[in-house]
C-alpha cells in the first residue's frame, strides 16, 4: 500500500565511517552549509545598496531574491539528489561548491537587473545539490538513531551562515560596498572544495541492480507524494516557503525604512539573533527528534507545528510594533520556528522514504519550501508594498509583509496533520518489526 513504510526482511549491511572520521565529516558539511547560506543571504542584507546602485524597484528586488533563485534551486535539486542517492554525493557536492562560488563572484560584476538575475540563477544552480548531497553522506555514514542530531548539526550552518551574512554583509554595505562583499564570499567558497575532497571519504556509483537507488526519478517522487504523511509535509513546506522567503528578503529593508536603523545595526541585531535562534533551533530540534524516535513517540512533528502557530501571532505584532527593538524581539519566534523545523522535517522524510531515497526526499521538501513560496511571495510582498506605498503616509512594506504570518499559520496546520500521519506510519512500522522478530511468529 502507498501509505505504508516498506520494509525489507533483509537489509544490506552498511559500512559506517569510524568515529573520528564521522566527526570530521559533519564539521566539513556544517561549514559547507554555513558558507552556502552566506552566499545566499548576502543579497538580502545588501538589498538597499544593490537597489540604489542598480536603480531597482521593490518588484525587481523581489524577482531577484525570489524567482531568479527559487526556480533553478528547486528544480535542479531533483537530478542532483538522484545522483547523490546513487553514490556520487562527493562529486555532486564538489561541483556545486565550485559553481555557486564562481557565480557569486560574477554577481559582484552585475551592471543591472538582468545581469544580477543571471548571477542568482547561477548561484541557485550550484547550491541546488548541496543539501541533498550532504544528506546522502549523512544517511550513508550515520546510524539511524543519531541521524536527527547529525542533520541538526548540518542544518545549524543555515542560521550561523545567516548570522554571519547579515552581520558581515551589513558592515560591508556601510564600509567596503556590496560588490567587494560578494567577491570575498566567493573566494572563501573555493577553500571548501579542498576540505570536502579531504574528509568526505570515497564514493562511487551504486550498482544498477540496487532496488533502492534505481527507477525513474519522477515515478519515485510520485510514490513518495502518494504517502499522506509525506504529502502533508510537502504542503507544510510549501507554506513555510511562503513565510520564510519574504521574512529573510524584506526584514532588513523593513527595519531600515520603518524604524530608521542602519544596515550595520540591522546586521548586528537581527542577524545575531537570527543566528542564535537558528543554532538553538537546529541543535535542540535534532536532539528532540532522535529522542522522540528512540522512545517510540507517535506525534513526531507536534513541537514545530505548535511553534509555527506562535510565530504567526508574534510576527503580526512585530510588524505593527512602534519601536525597532520591539519589532526585532517579536520576530524571534519566527526565527526559531524556521530552524527548529529543519531536522524534524528532513529526518522524518528520510524515515518515510527509506534507504537509497533520502536525498530525493530532501530534494522534494526543498522544492516544496524553495519553489513556489520563494518565487512568488517576495514578488507578492514587493507588489503590495509598491501598490500601497503610493498612498501618502502608509507604510506599504509593513502591509506587504503580512503575507508572512498568514503563511506561518497555514504551515502550522499542515504540519499538525503530517504529524498525525507520520505517527500512524511509525506505529505500523513497529508492528511489522515485532512480527518479523524471531520468536514472534
Amino acid at each position: 500500500m502507498n501509505d505504508q513504510i516498506s520494509l525489507s526482511p533483509i537489509q544490506p549491511k552498511v559500512e559506517l565511517m569510524s568515529g573520528w572520521r564521522r566527526t570530521a565529516l559533519i564539521i566539513v558539511l556544517f561549514m559547507v552549509s554555513a558558507f552556502s547560506q552566506i552566499d545566499r543571504i548576502l543579497p538580502f542584507i545588501l538589498a538597499e545598496s544593490i537597489k540604489a546602485d542598480l536603480h531597482l524597484s521593490d518588484t525587481q528586488l523581489g524577482l531577484i531574491t525570489g524567482i531568479a533563485f527559487a526556480v533553478i534551486y528547486s528544480l535542479a535539486s531533483l537530478p542532483l539528489a538522484r545522483l547523490a542517492d546513487r553514490g556520487a554525493s562527493k562529486q555532486v557536492l564538489v561541483w556545486c561548491i565550485l559553481i555557486w562560488s564562481v557565480m557569486t563572484s560574477l554577481g559582484g560584476l552585475a551592471a543591472g537587473f538582468v545581469t544580477m538575475a543571471i548571477s542568482r540563477f547561477g548561484v541557485a544552480l550550484g547550491e541546488a545539490g548541496g543539501t541533498p548531497a550532504a544528506h546522502a553522506m549523512i544517511a550513508k555514514n550515520f546510524p539511524e538513531h543519531h541521524r536527527g542530531r547529525a542533520i541538526g548539526i548540518f542544518s545549524m550552518g543555515i542560521p550561523l551562515g545567516t548570522m554571519i551574512g547579515f552581520a558581515a554583509g551589513g558592515w560591508a554595505s556601510d564600509h567596503i560596498g556590496w560588490r567587494v562583499a560578494l567577491f570575498v564570499a566567493s573566494g572563501i567558497g573555493l577553500l571548501l572544495v579542498v576540505l570536502v575532497m579531504t574528509f568526505a571519504g570515497k564514493t562511487g556509483i551504486l550498482p544498477q541492480h540496487s532496488s533502492n537507488s534505481t527507477g525513474n526519478i519522477f515515478t519515485t517522487g510520485r510514490e513518495l507524494l502518494a504517502k499522506p504523511a509525506f504529502l502533508w509535509m510537502f504542503i507544510g513546506a510549501n507554506f513555510l516557503g511562503f513565510a520564510a522567503a519574504p521574512f529573510y528578503s524584506f526584514t532588513a529593508p523593513f527595519l531600515i525604512r520603518t524604524h530608521g536603523l542602519t544596515a550595520s545595526q540591522v546586521g548586528l541585531s537581527f542577524g545575531l539573533l537570527q543566528g542564535l535562534m537558528g543554532i538553538i533551533g537546529t541543535v535542540v530540534g535534532g536532539r528532540l527528534f532522535d529522542r522522540a524516535v528512540n522512545r517510540g513517540a507517535n506525534r513526531l512533528l507536534h513541537p514545530p507545528a505548535l511553534l509555527f502557530g506562535v510565530a504567526g501571532i508574534t510576527t503580526v505584532a512585530g510588524l505593527l510594533a512602534p519601536e525597532g527593538w520591539m519589532a526585532i524581539t517579536l520576530f524571534v519566534p519566527g526565527m526559531l520556528a524556521f530552524a527548529f523545523l529543519l531536522p524534524f522535517a528532513f529526518s522524518a522524510g528520510h524515515l518515510i522514504a527509506g534507504p537509497g531515497k533520502q536525498a530525493l526526499s530532501s530534494s522534494l521538501l526543498m522544492i516544496a519550501s524553495g519553489l513556489l513560496g520563494p518565487a512568488l511571495s517576495p514578488l507578492l510582498v514587493g507588489m503590495i508594498s509598491d501598490a500601497v506605498g503610493v498612498i501618502k503616509g502608509v507604510n506599504g512594506l509593513r502591509w506587504g509583509m503580512m503575507v508572512i504570518p498568514v503563511a506561518s499559520i497555514f504551515s502550522s496546520i499542515a504540519i499538525f496533520i503530517a504529524s498525525k500521519q507520520v505517527g500512524s506510519l511509525m506505529s505500523g512500522k513497529r508492528g511489522i518489526e515485532r512480527v518479523q522478530t524471531p520468536g514472534n511468529n
